[in-house]
C-alpha cells in the first residue's frame, strides 16, 4: 500500500503534508500514490521533491504513481519531472 497525500496539496498545508510523507518515508515507504490530489500548487512539486531527497539521503528509490497533469505540467515547467520517477499504478 502506497503513502497517499490528501488533496488539496497546496501552499497552505504542504508543511503538514511534507511531514506526513517524511514519516512514511523513514517508516519504509517507496511509493506515493498522487491520484488522490485534484489541486495542487508550485509548492505541491517542492513537496515531491523534498520526499525525492529524503528517500535518496537514505539510499533508498520513491517512485511516484498516478500524478495529475496539473502537477506533471507545473513539474515539466519548473524544468524537474526527470526528478520524479513514475511507476504505473498496481492494477487491483
Amino acid at each position: 500500500m502506497a503513502f497517499q497525500p490528501a488533496s488539496p496539496l497546496t501552499v497552505d498545508n504542504a508543511r503538514d503534508t511534507l511531514a506526513a510523507g517524511l514519516q512514511a518515508i523513514a517508516g519504509g515507504e517507496q511509493v506515493i500514490d498522487c491520484g488522490a490530489l485534484t489541486a495542487v500548487d508550485s509548492a505541491a512539486v517542492a513537496v515531491l521533491l523534498a520526499w525525492q531527497r529524503a528517500a535518496r539521503a537514505d539510499q533508498r528509490s520513491l517512485w511516484f504513481t498516478n500524478l495529475p497533469q496539473t502537477l506533471q505540467g507545473l513539474a515539466t515547467l519548473y524544468g524537474v519531472s526527470e526528478l520524479l520517477p513514475q511507476r504505473a499504478a498496481a492494477q487491483p
